[in-house]
């Protein structure tokens, strides 16, 4: 745990796999930062269904077109999805109100970099930036499709 940033951001699933995993640099806000620095990436207890049901059946969950995700996607039924903690770790090095990118679509994006995959720590979530050590949990909660 020592390698994970004492401040975390939640973000809902399969978004935070996204990022994690290196195929989605901006993080979608309604709010702006000035925070630049390492992040815990924290997979909140919530999944949003479509893009979930969109990156199992291989379809990029803002474009609508084809893609290889779900290739590597763990499906939730059987293997669950991480949610409800701390899933991996980045680096926020700038938020912008315009990018040329498919999966920005603002108002605001949190530019993420060096993502990585960290073992899961049970967390409960909170908005905004958080400390998560003191919010560490005894169990870990599968996903439910």
């Amino acid at each position: 745990m020592s390698e994970v940033p004492r401040l975390a951001l939640s973000i809902m699933q399969p978004w935070a796999w996204l990022v994690v995993n290196r195929h989605k640099a901006p993080e979608n806000r309604t709010w702006w930062t000035n925070y630049r620095g390492p992040v815990a990436i924290h997979a909140g207890k919530k999944i949003d269904r479509d893009a979930h049901r969109d990156v199992m059946s291989g379809i990029h969950p803002v474009t609508g077109e084809r893609t290889l995700l779900g290739i590597e996607y763990p499906p939730c039924f059987g293997v669950p999805i991480a949610t409800g903690g701390i899933v991996g770790v980045a680096e926020i090095v700038d938020c912008v109100t315009t990018l040329d990118n498919e999966w920005f679509v603002g108002p605001y994006g949190f530019i993420m970099a060096n993502p990585r995959p960290v073992p899961f720590i049970p967390v409960k979530g909170a908005l905004g930036f958080f400390d998560w050590r003191p919010r560490v949990l005894g169990k870990v909660e599968p996903c439910r499709s």
